[in-house]
């Protein structure tokens, strides 16, 4: 069967290449004679691998080693209950952006362990732009300020950093990390699942200042222990050993491919397209403010809603996969993180205008 293009928020498509890789050393990774996924993880060899990904890591995002990399599990779920776990006993309590669900589900957790104030919120009108930078204000005293860079499920990006002063930031990058370019150094904290943009379901990434750790609430789990995972090279427990080696082979092909600025500007020629074909359409529209789309994902809705089941369909058949809209919000939604190729986002374009000449 062919490979078509898959449109999915995530477990979202990896490059071809990599997949390519990992298929052949599969069996024998190196001439140990066994698989990566047979490796011990205490082993010089399995260790080999982790600080090969950790080191590509930090030369594609310039991170200096004033941060620790962790490469851990449970997703960015749970990293909404690490995150006060760790740094909310710092200040008076976490402050949070809220521009969508996934801020919505990092408040509600941040809720079980301090204080928790939200300076701003874009849900009155639906969640259909970001925060602006002059609607909040930072508490000095706060123990960090909490954001969603991207919004999956809404299609809304930040077009800016927050300023936050003194006050630790704190990012939920998972689906934008490795996208564009990014000052480190001006965030206290980053994590992001890897199902979007690093990797397979499985793996979680975090990247946290050293100085904000130590400050551990009460009864926190070694596990969930940011310092104990650094101390111990992300190894408190077996770490997902298969899935931080396809990380570090997606990180290899992004280097390969020019690193992150290449991708950032690869990816704002694939959202441009769609963009301006959606908006050039009487068929199809985008109702997000367009000085904050996302150029992850990209949600649009039929002029006649009625279709959307058939254009499901046609889509499948056209080798065009899951482009159906997250059940909250309804409509399409194309997500088209760094593997999807220009090719794809060219594939589905003409794909949409032959579907509104039939039946628009």
């Amino acid at each position: 069967m062919t490979r078509g293009y898959n449109f999915c928020s995530g477990p979202a498509m990896l490059p071809e290449a990599v997949m390519l890789k990992a298929q052949q050393e599969l069996p024998n990774w190196r001439n140990t004679g066994m698989s990566v996924m047979e490796l011990s993880h205490r082993s010089d060899e399995f260790v080999s691998v982790v600080s090969d990904a950790e080191a590509r890591l930090r030369q594609l995002l310039d991170i200096s080693d004033d941060y620790g990399v962790i490469f851990t599990q449970g997703g960015a779920t749970l990293q909404f209950s690490c995150v006060p776990m760790n740094l909310i006993a710092r200040g008076s309590g976490a402050e949070f952006l809220d521009t969508g669900a996934w801020s919505v589900k990092s408040i509600k957790e941040a809720e079980r362990y301090g204080p928790v104030r939200v300076l701003a919120s874009t849900k009155d009108k639906h969640y259909r732009h970001a925060v602006r930078a002059e609607d909040f204000q930072v508490s000095p005293d706060a123990s960090y300020l909490h954001y969603t860079p991207n919004e999956t499920i809404g299609g809304v990006e930040f077009n800016y950093v927050p300023e936050s002063g003194k006050v630790p930031l704190v990012a939920d990058m998972s689906s934008c990390i490795l996208s564009q370019t990014i000052d480190v150094s001006r965030f206290g904290l980053i994590y992001a699942g890897a199902q979007k943009n690093i990797g397979p379901a499985g793996l979680t990434l975090v990247i946290v200042r050293k100085d904000l750790l130590g400050q551990t609430l009460p009864g926190t789990p070694s596990l969930l222990d940011y310092q104990a995972q650094i101390d111990q090279g992300s190894m408190v427990n077996t770490p997902p050993t298969f899935a931080i080696y396809l990380a570090g082979l997606v990180f290899e092909w992004l280097q390969e491919q020019g690193g992150v600025p290449a991708m950032q500007q690869l990816n704002e020629a694939k959202s441009q397209l769609l963009y301006d074909f959606v908006d050039a359409s009487g068929f199809y529209r985008n109702p997000i403010d367009p000085v904050h789309r996302s150029r992850m994902n990209v949600p649009f809705i039929l002029a006649d809603e009625t279709l959307n089941e058939r254009f499901l369909a046609e889509a499948d058949k056209a080798g065009l996969y899951n482009l159906q809209g997250h059940r909250s919000v309804g409509g399409m939604r194309a997500s088209i993180y760094n593997a999807m190729p220009l090719a794809g986002v060219q594939a589905l374009v003409t794909f949409m205008k032959e579907f509104e000449r039939r039946y628009g």
